[in-house]
């Protein structure tokens, strides 16, 4: 048995998106850990996209922009494992299509949709699932290392990922009043992924960001896995309602000489 004993657990993946997405990583590490991965994407274009990727494995199809389809996911999981002792929530979405613009010019329209797809999301999968979820199933999440920082072009799903940082630390509650289901973030700097590459002046952050880790060199989405590992595993039944973050020092070094020079 290994340290984290996932082996032939059944964790729910959602959010996969290309070989570079967070999600990915998540769930090739629990397989390589022994862990059953049930994929969920957001359209039948996506799956046919991932046909290579992901070969024969067991994969839905759920936009949780769609309540209806959500239920359908349920009972598709339910009829194929019975029981769920994880899920990874990792869904997030903003509107960059028409560029840089102040946050004061946020369009209601593309708000409440990015808390729609990056937060509620996360809410309704969890009470639609509670029947499904072993009674100490882990929840595990993916926001952002800081919500405080006003990065312009991040825009607004700061706030997004704030309402999810505040909704896990609720669910938690909620759901402890019938289980021992846990909820928590992992809660990475920033990556070097496809969907990272859609932000408008991203490189310029990332490159900037990397300097001001303490190692001189940016988190890999790699470390961000083993960090949900853990959270999805018993090891971290102590944990709950928080978020984990994973900067490599990067909150405390504001004032390195080599970034005020």
């Amino acid at each position: 048995m290994s340290f984290l004993n996932l082996e032939n657990k059944n964790i729910l993946v959602t959010g996969v998106a290309n070989k570079k997405s967070v999600a990915w990583y998540i769930a090739k590490t629990l397989e390589e850990e022994g862990a059953n991965v049930i994929y969920s994407v957001r359209s039948e274009d996506r799956k046919k996209s991932l046909e290579k990727l992901l070969g024969d494995k067991t994969v839905f199809v759920c936009d949780v922009e769609k309540e209806e389809e959500v239920e359908h996911l349920k009972a598709q999981v339910a009829r194929h494992c019975k029981v769920l002792q994880g899920l990874v929530h990792s869904i997030a979405f903003a509107n960059y299509s028409e560029g840089l613009k102040p946050f004061h010019e946020t369009r209601k329209k593309d708000f409440l949709q990015s808390i729609d797809i990056s937060c509620f999301s996360l809410i309704h999968l969890a009470n639609v699932f509670k029947d499904v979820f072993d009674h100490k199933a882990s929840v595990v999440t993916v926001s952002i290392s800081t919500t405080r920082m006003a990065a312009e072009n991040y825009g607004y799903m700061a706030p997004a990922k704030a309402a999810l940082d505040s909704a896990l630390c609720f669910l938690a509650k909620s759901f402890s009043t019938f289980s021992r289901i846990r909820f928590n973030s992992i809660n990475p700097g920033l990556l070097k992924t496809s969907a990272s590459a859609g932000i408008p002046g991203y490189i310029d952050s990332y490159l900037h960001a990397e300097k001001a880790t303490l190692r001189k060199k940016a988190l890999t989405t790699q470390e961000v896995a083993n960090a949900a590992l853990f959270l999805l595993s018993e090891r971290a039944s102590g944990i709950n309602a928080q978020g984990l973050v994973l900067d490599a020092g990067m909150s405390i070094n504001y004032f390195d000489q080599n970034l005020i020079k």
